[in-house]
């Protein structure tokens, strides 16, 4: 199972930095990674984000604003992210975290391919103003 082989570094530490929306870890083997809340969200591990199989991702959009509102340990092999957007399904092993570290700056470039690819926006839907309009 994922995350569960004893050459697999584990956190030492996992610190949420709330208004940077930034997840900062550090392994065992003294590497530390920072992740952006949105490249968590965008990459998240559940079948509803990374599909049933290779090629069946969806392209997850106006994400840059995401935060993580709660962190929950799963076993002593990984976390389940809760986001702002109520997304909270996907376990984020050990190892698939590490990985996400030594592989970061490749996948954020492959996100930031597929979006323009698609036409698609990092920033939330606006919302419509509907404030009420003054009559004189």
């Amino acid at each position: 199972m994922a995350g569960l082989t004893k050459d697999t570094p584990y956190p030492t530490e996992i610190k949420l930095h709330q208004k940077s929306r930034i997840l900062d870890i550090a392994f065992s083997d003294g590497k530390t990674f920072q992740f952006p809340c949105e490249f968590l969200r965008v990459y998240s591990p559940s079948a509803e984000v990374s599909g049933h199989g290779p090629g069946q991702e969806v392209l997850q959009t106006g994400k840059k604003m995401v935060s993580i509102v709660k962190i929950e340990p799963v076993g002593n092999y990984a976390i389940q992210l809760n986001f702002t957007d109520g997304h909270n399904t996907g376990l984020y092993s050990w190892d698939l975290l590490y990985n996400f570290g030594l592989n970061q700056d490749k996948m954020w470039q492959r996100y930031l391919q597929r979006m323009e690819e698609a036409g698609a926006s990092r920033e939330p839907a606006s919302r419509t103003n509907t404030a009420p309009h003054s009559c004189k």
